[in-house]
């Protein structure tokens, strides 16, 4: 059951990810958040393969962008978004933000199953996730000249993950 609960929180933060980053895109017409966006439909898509494979009801069925099932998702993403349209700047810090919590949901769900199938869909998740942070870090840097500081993760974690090279996801190629 809490393996079944875990994937059905990550499919709707996944979700959170990708609704939150096309809205910001449209705002602010940065191709960041449109990469990004195509990623986290990949995202979304593997974990509803392991909901499928487990027979689980899907809480993305007929949502709408920016509709979820889970109340405090639904309040994040509403946050989230405003939050984001206030500034680039702070678009691209709820970007960072995203990835910073499903970095440490992700691993916390890791801990929490045996299942091998489940954990390698978590890892990839998890790599692209890195990925992400550090994409909106680096452009962060590079059109505001700041800094993000981590809101989830440890500071020695989340520098040795700025500090690393990008990762590649297994079978995808593109470190999604």
């Amino acid at each position: 059951e809490a393996e079944a609960n875990a994937l059905i929180f990550m499919r709707e933060e996944e979700k959170l990810a990708h609704d939150v980053y096309v809205a910001l895109g449209d705002i602010w017409g940065l191709n960041i958040f449109s990469n990004i966006s195509q990623s986290e439909a990949t995202h979304t898509d593997a974990v509803k393969n392991l909901i499928d494979r487990y027979g689980l009801s899907d809480p993305a069925t007929d949502k709408a962008p920016g509709e979820f099932v889970n109340a405090e998702l639904q309040e994040l993403y509403n946050q989230l978004v405003a939050q984001g349209s206030q500034s680039l700047a702070d678009a691209l810090r709820v970007g960072a933000t995203i990835e910073d919590l499903d970095i440490v949901d992700l691993q916390t769900r890791i801990a929490q199953t045996e299942r091998s199938d489940i954990q390698l869909v978590y890892e990839n998740l998890m790599k692209g996730s890195r990925n992400h942070l550090r994409s909106f870090t680096k452009t962060l840097a590079k059109q505001t000249g700041e800094s993000y500081q981590p809101q989830y993760l440890e500071q020695a974690e989340f520098d040795a993950i700025i500090n690393s090279d990008m990762e590649r996801g297994q079978g995808q190629g593109k470190g999604r």
